[in-house]
């Protein structure tokens, strides 16, 4: 059954502003959840489906990466984002070669990209050749061969850019860097760069493994639980439930954020006779922080720690642990204690009572968990920041305990999975050895070129071919202008898509768009019914099985395309078998357990009931894998943001009708803007110092280095209870505030949390 998409755009003179929700979930996300689905898939679909989301006999949810529960699982194993999430992918409105033909590239690049990913799935493989004014479609055969004939043609293998998106599955991203190794080349960027790169920096120099060390059981043995730098009731929106399972046991949540993320400030389950009427409160305190202070946070209550420590000895800092388990603590203790409390609640916001209250909440804690996501990554002194974090966590000797530890919150359902399984431009030497032994290749050494690299590349001309395998690189990553015109200057660009997004109309002289399969969609290779893997953000591997048939016979797997392509490009004498791969995925799992660390007897382990959890030594024997065999206390000068006079720090962030790029609807109903998107969120007291009013439209112009002028316009000025000097607005609608070479120090994150920017009167045309 097809259906059309949309014919409307967003008209933002409908936008209309209301209070914000002090609770989340509850019987509207129920409804709204249903509604949305119904409108995609239709009654029948939407129960065959939702039924199966998260089960252990059915799909991972594409959307986020918060873990499943070990236990039992509730029958609706899945929040209102995750049912958008499965809606989009399992709509039944489609994108036809009828529909290219119908549209030009010209009309679709002025179409939102919400226009476009509401159009549906995409059905034919398509191409648009130079000069050409529309889509047509090509054969998978032929459009293999035009991509082997461009990789030919490179004058050398790193002139092309093989970037992933975290929806990737295990075993594609497995052969997609196994492909992109044998043609000779280690640029391949992924959506981490933009993320979480910043926590694995850090995690990695710090306990020398750079995922979180806590799993979805330590919530309900926590004493405390700090959330920085996170909106869970949006992002993921399941965590709310862990969070409240805490507070059932006795937990106490502290919620780090600029903004009063509703999720933190009430929760009603749906799923529970409690949550459809009173609900629960999340965070005992709310720690109202300016954009870039939490670093002078960390290092301020690692100041009071001490402090505590001296009034009563020994029962503050883990001696037994610090001494048995870390290095560098003299260093750390010296500067820690030298740290200027002034300063602190100057870069904070925050008074001298609430911090000394949080840190005798940290320093009297059993067991502690620090939890964080892109707030801190997206920071120049993010890796900083998050060694702060950890920091705390190693002086009370809260790493490889129950109920304690770090837990960087990853968005993209398997970003943390591609990269176990290879997906980063900087592998290290045992697993490409461990490849090359299994297949009888021989992987580059040289480090290949991050997603920041990869942009400056293209827009040099050092990169000429770019070939996404899922995600929307033009919306997902900074400086709009510049990234949008690398990519038109490459020879070659070829998205592996499932829906159609910005990525489709910014293209090279020559573009290709390759349908492929979702998670909800059944995997036949050779008549045999396929599953994939998929890793979690607490290192949880399991299955995802799609059931439902695909929109189109044209449709084919990741698996399939990466194998089919590689045939092509290397021919029959190659030694990986790609054929065998194509037909089963087992014995892509049986590679796996040979090569992947942590991975033996992969195909067994991953067919039990929960899956299995990836070895993590800090956790599970205080065993730290660094340069001096200990978790290392890092020293850092303490670094925070001033507001300029007359200016604004902006960070960019997501509604919560959107996950990452894709925007599932124009309601924000959490912080209550509805029917647009184009808004920035300003404190009250700052908006009548500059002169203006609530209402007002403005052009918004972020100030840089370089001198460039970087500017959105039309943008609805938003009373909102945001700490003084600091401002917040959506992505991907601000992504070209954001400089290319606005990065994080050490881990070259884009910087979209500390955008310094002007507001100016908007002038109509």
């Amino acid at each position: 059954m097809h259906r059309n998409g949309p014919t409307e755009d967003i008209d933002e003179s409908a936008l209309r502003v209301s209070a914000p929700k002090d609770q989340a979930a509850g019987v509207t996300a129920v409804a709204v959840a249903l509604k949305r689905s119904v409108e995609e898939m239709g009654v029948i679909r939407t129960a065959r489906t939702l039924s199966r989301v998260n089960q252990a006999h059915g799909f991972d949810c594409p959307g986020c990466a918060w873990p499943e529960p070990t236990g039992h699982r509730r029958p609706a194993e899945f929040c209102e984002n995750g049912a958008k999430a499965v809606a989009e992918e399992a709509t039944l409105r489609t994108v036809t070669p009828e529909f290219f033909a119908a549209h030009s590239v010209e009309e679709l690049a002025d179409k939102s990209g919400y226009w476009l990913g509401q159009q549906g799935r995409l059905t034919h493989p398509m191409v648009l050749r130079p000069g050409a004014t529309h889509y047509a479609p090509i054969g998978w055969d032929d459009a293999y061969r035009l991509i082997v004939d461009h990789l030919r043609a490179l004058a050398t293998p790193d002139e092309a850019v093989f970037y992933t998106s975290g929806r990737t599955a295990n075993e594609t991203a497995f052969l997609y860097q196994l492909l992109v190794r044998s043609f000779g080349t280690n640029n391949l960027p992924d959506c981490s760069n933009m993320c979480h790169e910043s926590s694995g920096a850090a995690l990695t120099s710090s306990i020398g493994i750079g995922k979180g060390s806590v799993s979805i059981d330590d919530f309900g043995k926590a004493d405390l639980i700090i959330v920085a730098g996170q909106n869970p009731g949006t992002n993921h929106p399941r965590m709310l439930s862990a969070l409240g399972t805490a507070k059932a046991n006795g937990a106490r949540v502290i919620a780090v954020n600029p903004l009063p993320e509703t999720g933190l400030l009430g929760f009603r389950d749906p799923q529970t006779v409690k949550g459809f009427t009173t609900g629960i409160p999340i965070a005992d305190d709310f720690l109202q922080i300016r954009l870039g202070g939490d670093m002078a946070l960390f290092q301020g209550l690692g100041r009071l720690l001490f402090e505590a420590e001296d009034r009563a000895p020994g029962t503050v800092v883990d001696h037994a642990f610090v001494e048995a388990h870390t290095a560098g603590f003299a260093e750390y203790e010296k500067q820690t204690r030298a740290v200027d409390l002034a300063v602190v609640a100057q870069a904070t916001g925050l008074t001298r009572a609430e911090l000394e209250h949080t840190a005798r909440l940290l320093a009297e804690a059993k067991s502690v968990i620090i939890c964080w996501a892109m707030g801190l990554t997206q920071q120049t002194h993010a890796v900083a920041t998050i060694e702060e974090a950890t920091n705390l966590l190693l002086v009370r000797g809260m790493i490889g305990k129950p109920g304690a530890g770090v837990c960087p919150v990853r968005g993209h359902s398997n970003v943390q999975g591609d990269r176990t399984m290879g997906i980063w431009e900087k592998m290290p030497e045992p697993f490409l050895a461990a490849l090359d032994r299994e297949f009888g290749i021989r992987s580059p050494r040289e480090h290949g070129w991050d997603t920041v690299d990869a942009i400056r590349a293209m827009r040099d001309g050092r990169g000429k071919v770019f070939f996404g395998m899922g995600g929307n690189f033009v919306s997902a990553t900074p400086d709009t202008e510049v990234t949008e015109a690398a990519l038109r200057g490459c020879e070659l660009t070829v998205q592996v898509s499932t829906k159609l997004n910005r990525s489709h109309v910014v293209h090279g002289k020559t573009a290709l768009i390759l349908p492929t399969l979702g998670r909800t969609d059944l995997d036949l290779q050779n008549g045999a019914k396929q599953q994939v893997s998929v890793e979690d953000s607490m290192s949880m591997v399991h299955l995802s099985t799609g059931r439902l048939r695909p929109v189109s016979d044209e449709l084919r797997s990741e698996v399939a395309i990466v194998c089919e392509l590689a045939q092509e490009l290397f021919g029959p004498d190659h030694p990986v078998p790609w054929r065998e791969f194509r037909g089963d995925y087992d014995l892509i799992r049986d590679a796996i357990a040979r090569v992947v660390p942590g991975c033996a007897d992969y195909n067994a382990k991953v067919r039990q009931h929960n899956g299995f959890q990836l070895p993590h030594p800090p956790r599970d024997a205080r065993e730290f894998r660094t340069g001096t065999g200990k978790a290392n206390f890092a020293v850092n000068e303490l670094t925070w943001l001033p507001v300029p006079e007359g200016r604004l720090i902006l960070q960019t962030l997501r509604s919560h009708d959107q996950y990452n790029t894709t925007i599932y609807g124009l309601d924000d109903r959490y912080r209550g803007i509805h029917n647009g998107r184009k808004v920035i969120l300003v404190n009250q007291a700052d908006i009548a110092e500059f002169g203006f009013a609530d209402g007002d439209l403005v052009d918004i112009v972020s100030e840089w280095t370089d001198g460039v002028e970087r500017r959105v316009t039309g943008f609805r000025i938003v009373g909102y209870p945001t700490p003084r000097g600091n401002a917040a607005a959506y992505y991907p609608e601000t992504n070209p505030l954001v400089p290319l070479d606005h990065v994080a120090a050490r881990s070259n994150t884009p910087v979209a949390k500390a955008v310094t920017v002007r507001l100016e009167r908007h002038r109509h045309e």
